[in-house]
């Protein structure tokens, strides 16, 4: 039977277990991971203490954003949780591929004729990662508004971050406000990633609610229904 209170109708979408697995809830390391990543990188787009070059973010790319989450994402595939697997998975490979972009050894940039030409390239890469997380949010709509606005904001910073790298009037104002919704977007992670950390750990007496929307976990008969419900109340 699923884990108490994470069967396949809880209104988290990457937390749930559709079959029995030993395997621990790989939620709060994704979102962690995702979160730490994120929040770092926001700092760099906005130039924090002036700095201007973002290659920590090789490093942070490839073992945090990358392969941590992206072990989450094989984690849940046991778990049955389809999308827990696809988000963490995806969002490892695209830290993965940021970071190759920014390895100068990789010569990622060196390979196109111009630097506008590099942009525009660069540009077409965050709009594909716009469409997807807009399929993410799509996703969700129906079961919990923290993951909403987490998806809402990320998709809102590749926009910015896209159209910075085919403008060059506003190219700073709008990676800036690519930053900003970074940040938002990485304190949304934390938030949810603490909640499910002291749901799964029973650290409190009482949950960080995350805005539930429909069914309650266990509030619907079918496989595991049963055992979800006795973590129905603590959300």
């Amino acid at each position: 039977m699923p884990a108490d209170g994470f069967g396949p109708h809880s209104d988290d979408p990457v937390s749930y277990q559709r079959y029995f697995t030993r395997i621990a809830n790989p939620g709060p390391t994704g979102l962690f991971s995702f979160a730490f990543s994120t929040f770092l990188w926001s700092f760099y787009l906005v130039h924090t203490r002036g700095i201007q070059s973002a290659n920590v973010m090789v490093a942070v790319g490839l073992f945090v954003g990358g392969l941590v989450q992206f072990l989450a994402g094989m984690w849940e595939f046991p778990r049955g949780n389809v999308f827990g697997a696809t988000m963490f998975s995806m969002y490892g490979a695209f830290y993965f591929s940021y970071a190759l972009i920014l390895w100068p050894n990789a010569g990622v940039r060196t390979g196109f004729a111009s630097a506008s030409e590099f942009n525009n390239a660069v540009g077409l890469y965050y709009i594909v990662w716009a469409i997807i997380t807009f399929l993410f949010m799509f996703t969700v709509l129906r079961r919990n508004i923290s993951f909403i606005s987490l998806f809402f904001f990320w998709f809102l910073t590749y926009v910015m971050l896209a159209v910075s790298q085919w403008t060059t009037r506003s190219s700073s104002a709008l990676a800036d406000a690519g930053g900003a919704f970074g940040f938002i977007t990485a304190l949304i992670a934390l938030y949810i990633g603490t909640s499910q950390l002291i749901r799964s750990e029973l650290a409190w007496g009482f949950g960080m609610p995350t805005g539930h929307i429909g069914e309650r976990a266990g509030s619907r008969a079918g496989p595991g229904a049963g055992a979800a419900g006795g973590g129905a109340g603590r959300v």
